[in-house]
């Protein structure tokens, strides 16, 4: 039996791609990946966006989503690609796709896409955790342990069943510091981008095996960036950097 093809003419063909940077705020830190990719493509037919789309029976947008939080976190580093069959302005993008999307899921950054992988970019993240009911004692105490470990070894349950990996190996850096309120401590921390992925709950398992530390309450839990790892500081850098300079030149 042959092979039935579309009807009609092929899609228009892309012309420009953007990356683009947001956050996720406030309740909205619990929404998921497909919740956002649903009110993204609202928002993009609201602020009239001309979306290339793919050809077959069941086109769908070309957008691509490049290392989403875990659902229940707050990110201020947030990426995704589109492509598009007019060329449009960066800025005036970013500000009608803001003002289309719900409160509390803000566009920060939109710039043309230069040469390479967005997502070979994207080698570590810096999360942010409020350790509410924890002193800054207890959280230096439970840091300096943790550091000193070689191998801190936590189990998670995958589609294929559950798995254990080491989360040591990819904790680049972390810290304890004070906050305004001395009943809550903040903990700090690069961590490498691994496969599996090692998320921030991970990390807090680890560190209760191997110091006990136990929060009264769930921490607030923030990626404030990722990107290329930065080895002299133990940092990331802007993912978006390579992109500016290469529209720049």
């Amino acid at each position: 039996m042959a092979r039935r093809t579309p009807e009609g003419p092929p899609p228009p063909p892309a012309v420009q791609k953007l990356r683009l940077r947001y956050a996720k705020r406030g309740r909205l830190r619990f929404s998921s990946t497909r919740d956002f990719s649903r009110a993204l493509e609202r928002a993009l037919r609201r602020a009239g966006v001309p979306m290339a789309f793919s050809a077959g029976f069941h086109p769908h947008p070309k957008i691509s989503y490049a290392n989403a939080a875990p659902t229940g976190t707050a990110s201020e580093a947030e990426y995704f690609e589109i492509s598009v069959t007019e060329r449009v302005d960066p800025e005036a993008l970013r500000v009608a796709l803001d003002a289309a999307l719900p409160p509390d899921l803000d566009v920060l950054e939109v710039v043309e896409a230069g040469p390479g992988s967005l997502a070979e970019r994207l080698e570590g993240s810096v999360w942010h955790l409020e350790m509410r009911g924890v002193t800054l004692e207890t959280l230096t105490y439970a840091v300096e342990r943790f550091l000193a470990t070689e191998l801190a070894e936590v189990t998670r349950t995958f589609k294929t069943g559950p798995k254990t990996f080491d989360v040591r190996s990819a904790v680049v850096s972390m810290v304890a510091t004070e906050s305004d309120d001395p009943s809550c401590a903040i903990l700090q921390m690069v961590v490498r981008h691994t496969t599996p992925s090692v998320r921030p709950d991970d990390i807090l398992t680890a560190l209760r095996a191997v110091t006990e530390l136990s929060p009264p309450v769930p921490p607030l839990v923030t990626r404030l960036a990722q990107g290329p790892l930065l080895t002299a500081t133990a940092g990331v850098a802007d993912p978006l950097a390579a992109d500016k300079e290469a529209v720049g030149s």
